[in-house]
C-alpha cells in the first residue's frame, strides 16, 4: 500500500532552500529527458508503421468470449511499445527534441509552480474527485457501455472502438506503473514539493511515486482511440477537452507536478495511437507486405485492408 505523503509546508526557511531544490531538479532533468525521449520513440515508431489486422482476421479479435486473445493483444502491444526505440527512424527527432525540451523546462519549474498554487484542501479535494471520475471511472465505464451497446445492436465498429480503447488504457496502466516505480519521484505534497527522484534511496522505495500521471495517461490513450475511430469535430472536441480538463485538474489538486502530467499526457496519446494503428481494421497501412513460411519455403505475403480510411463521424 502506498504511503500518504506529508502535507507541503512552506516557510521562510524553506523558501531559502529553493535554490538547492532547483539544482536537484535540474540534475535529474537530463535523466528524465532521456527517458521521455526513449518512450516517445516507441509511439512515434508505432504510429509510422501501424500494421492493422486484415479483415480475414476479424474473427480473431478481442471479445469478452475470447479473453485470452485480449490478454495476448495487450501484452503484444506492450512489448512493441517497450522495444520500439530499438527501431526508431531518424525522423523521430522532430518529435523528440521539442518533447524533451518541454519536459526539461517543466522539471525545472515544477517546484515553483506548486508553491504558486499554495495549499487549499477543499479545492484540492474537489479537483481530485473531478479528475478521478473523469480520468478513470468515466472512460472505463464508457468503454464497457459502448461494448454492450455495440454487441446488442450488432455494431461491429462501435464494439471495436470499445475494445481498442480498453486495450489502450490497459497498455497505459501497465507502462505507467513500470515508469512510476522505476523513477520513484516524490509527490508534490511531500518534502516541500521538491520532486526528488529516489529521495530515500533503495531503503525508502517506493516513495509514493508521482511520474507520470496515471489519470492523464489513461484518459489521453482513451481519447486518441475514440477520436481516431470517430473523427468528427464534435467528438474530438469532447474527448480531447475532457482529457485536457483531467490533466489540468491533477496539477490543481496537487497530485502531480506539471512535468508528471506532461509526460503522462504525451505517452497516453501516443499509446492510443499505437493501439489504433496496430489493431483497428480501419487504420494503418492499406497494404501490408510480410514474410511467411510455406511448405515450399520462405515467401512474401501481401495483405490488402479494404476498410482502410473508413472512419466514423
Amino acid at each position: 500500500m502506498a504511503r500518504t505523503p506529508e502535507r507541503m509546508r512552506i516557510s521562510k526557511q524553506e523558501e531559502g532552500n529553493r535554490p538547492a531544490a532547483w539544482c536537484r531538479t535540474r540534475g535529474v532533468s537530463i535523466a528524465a529527458w532521456s527517458l521521455g525521449c526513449a518512450l516517445l520513440l516507441c509511439a512515434v515508431r508505432a504510429s509510422a508503421q501501424g500494421i492493422p489486422p486484415s479483415p480475414d482476421q476479424a474473427g480473431d479479435m478481442c471479445r469478452l468470449s475470447r479473453l485470452p486473445i485480449c490478454v495476448r493483444n495487450v501484452f503484444q502491444d506492450e512489448k512493441g511499445i517497450v522495444m520500439s526505440p530499438l527501431h526508431a527512424p531518424p525522423s523521430a527527432l522532430w518529435w523528440i527534441l521539442p518533447f524533451g525540451t518541454a519536459t526539461g523546462i517543466a522539471l525545472q519549474e515544477d517546484t515553483t509552480a506548486i508553491h504558486a498554487l499554495g495549499v487549499h484542501p477543499n479545492r484540492e479535494n474537489d479537483f481530485d474527485k473531478l479528475s478521478t471520475y473523469s480520468g478513470l471511472y468515466l472512460p472505463f465505464g464508457a468503454s464497457a457501455a459502448a461494448y454492450g451497446l455495440g454487441i446488442h445492436r450488432h455494431n461491429d465498429y462501435l464494439t471495436e472502438t470499445a475494445v481498442l480503447s480498453a486495450e489502450a488504457m490497459a497498455d497505459a496502466g501497465i507502462l505507467d506503473e513500470g515508469i512510476k516505480y522505476a523513477l520513484d519521484r516524490e509527490y508534490p505534497l511531500a518534502d516541500n514539493a521538491r520532486g526528488g527522484f529516489w529521495p530515500q534511496g533503495p531503503k525508502g522505495w517506493p516513495n509514493h511515486p508521482s511520474m507520470p500521471s496515471e489519470h492523464a495517461m489513461n484518459i489521453w490513450s482513451f481519447a486518441h482511440v475514440v477520436a481516431g475511430q470517430y473523427n468528427g469535430i464534435a467528438t474530438q472536441a469532447i474527448v480531447y477537452g475532457l482529457a485536457g480538463t483531467v490533466s489540468i485538474s491533477r496539477i490543481i489538486a496537487l497530485r502531480h507536478f506539471p512535468s508528471d502530467v506532461l509526460v503522462g499526457s504525451t505517452l497516453g496519446w501516443l499509446i492510443g495511437g499505437y493501439v489504433l494503428h496496430h489493431r483497428s481494421l480501419e487504420h494503418g497501412s492499406a497494404v501490408d507486405i510480410s514474410a511467411v513460411e510455406t511448405p515450399l519455403g520462405r515467401g512474401l505475403q501481401v495483405s490488402f485492408n479494404l476498410s482502410h480510411g473508413q472512419r466514423g463521424q
